[in-house]
């Protein structure tokens, strides 16, 4: 059965070697797509990850010098927690997005969540500052309940947390951040040793 169907699929033996040809180079394109862009380092949860577009410098400098750093990473907030399925398709669309964006250099000098965003990271810090939010004395004293009915966000009180108000690419050009290393092998890389002019190798010979 599966091999009347590979047979049917295949092309005239003519044709074959043109064929190989074009798989070929459709492989290695996309190989070298799947490298250069490092795919693969979105399947974790490393922060370092979001350093694969410079434009995040801003974002990764002001966590890493928050309190944050110490309990979550960049994921824990902004991708769904609640099942494998749902935080990995997000993942997918939204890293889609930015892929994008950042590959034809659309990306804007300052940066806004977007909608879908703001959900997630809204039920992320319920999620995880749950018991907080639900503590009697602070229900009293900062109307966490009034928040809920009125649809009102966290960081529309906790504005510095994590980021605090700094989310401009030329606001911390300084920032010490883990930029991400060149994609190219170093067997395909070119020496930059100088030339060597015709009286320099005599004078070196003598």
């Amino acid at each position: 059965m599966i091999r009347k169907i590979v047979h049917s699929y295949a092309p005239p033996p003519q044709w074959y070697l043109p064929v190989i040809i074009v798989l070929g180079v459709f492989v290695g394109v996309a190989v070298m797509i799947f490298r250069t862009s490092r795919a693969h380092s979105y399947l974790s949860d490393k922060p370092e990850t979001c350093m694969n577009c410079h434009i995040m410098a801003p974002q990764y400098a002001t966590w890493s010098h928050s309190s944050h750093r110490e309990v979550a990473v960049c994921n824990d907030c902004h991708v769904p927690q609640d099942n494998f399925f749902r935080k990995y398709y997000f993942k997918a669309m939204d890293g889609m997005r930015h892929a994008t964006i950042f590959t034809l250099r659309l990306e804007p000098q300052v940066i806004f969540i977007k909608k879908a965003g703001v959900g997630v990271v809204q039920e992320n810090c319920v999620r995880c500052h749950n018991e907080l939010i639900r503590d009697a004395k602070l229900m009293s004293l900062v109307h966490h309940l009034d928040h809920e009915r009125t649809d009102r966000l966290c960081w529309d009180c906790h504005r510095e947390v994590p980021h605090g108000r700094v989310n401009s690419i030329s606001s911390v050009p300084n920032a010490r951040v883990p930029l991400p290393s060149s994609a190219v092998p170093d067997w395909m890389k070119v020496s930059r040793q100088p030339a060597v002019s015709s009286r320099q190798s005599s004078n070196i010979m003598h």
